[in-house]
């Protein structure tokens, strides 16, 4: 039987000597693979034989299992070298924080699967869940898609400037949705983009609108989903890169209704 341990053959026989390509086939790795391993220090190199190639021995053989072993089982190369000269107790120990770390590489992979995710819902795209929530809300009542985007845009940004203020306003649109004159001033103001700045319909819709926040205004005691920041308010509003004449008509209708006899527009 052939000596494969390293140590001295039976009287009379040769040390056996492998190919390159005889080692990586009994490793079941590639010989690309064998050159890396040489090329970081991880496998020896033998020396070339009379013929130019190189030889290995069984020791290398075992050498190549370890290793792939070790890499197979998510051990970083960098790591490998130390833990194939380690005493058990290192070894046990080292292991023991490899397997830590890739604990926590699994759960931010899974974190970055939940997130690609959340790329494929589309408009819950750069929102919070409560957000997109509402977004869904919008899309169930019929709101264009324009108009869902634009609020998904609204909400981007005060989410980032003001979370505060954003968390206030979430709750009182998803209240505000519980009525139904709201939903239908909300349906009729998306549907209301397309039409002509001179269209009646507009102050009728202004007026609509006046009353209801006038009630709801009443009946909450205060001003309930303001921003206390009027810069961000003003921010937050002009988000959009689409326009509207018939919607600026309508801002310029509001402003009028709230101010004072004789002054001059919103």
């Amino acid at each position: 039987m052939s000596d494969v341990s390293g140590g001295e053959p039976g009287a009379g026989r040769a040390k056996p000597r492998l190919t390159i390509g005889q080692l990586a086939a009994y490793a079941s790795v590639t010989v690309k693979a064998v050159r890396h391993y040489h090329r970081r220090g991880l496998l020896a190199e033998p020396p070339r034989d009379a013929s130019g190639y190189r030889r290995y021995s069984a020791q290398h053989a075992i050498d190549l299992v370890k290793i792939k072993t070790l890499a197979a089982a998510g051990v970083p190369l960098a790591r490998v070298e130390a833990l194939l000269a380690a005493d058990p107790d290192r070894f046990g120990a080292a292991i023991a924080e490899i397997d830590h770390a890739l604990q926590e590489r699994t759960a931010e992979l899974l974190r970055t699967r939940e997130r690609l995710a959340r790329l494929r819902a589309g408009d819950r795209l750069f929102v919070s869940e409560q957000v997109g929530d509402l977004l869904d809300r919008l899309r169930e009542l019929g709101v264009s898609r324009r108009g869902v985007q634009l609020e998904r845009d609204q909400w981007i940004l005060l989410q980032a400037v003001s979370p505060q203020d954003a968390a206030t306003w979430l709750a009182d649109k998803h209240d505000a949705l519980g009525d139904a004159e709201f939903r239908a001033l909300y349906l009729e103001y998306d549907t209301a983009f397309g039409w002509s700045p001179d269209d009646p319909r507009l102050a009728a819709l202004a007026d609509r609108a006046r009353r209801w926040l006038a009630d709801r205004h009443r009946g909450s005691g205060s001003g309930a989903g303001s921003v206390r920041d009027p810069a961000i308010a003003r921010l937050v509003a002009s988000t959009g890169e689409t326009s509207s004449p018939a919607w600026d008509r309508l801002n310029e209708i509001a402003g009028a209704r709230r101010s004072p006899p004789g002054s001059a527009g919103p």
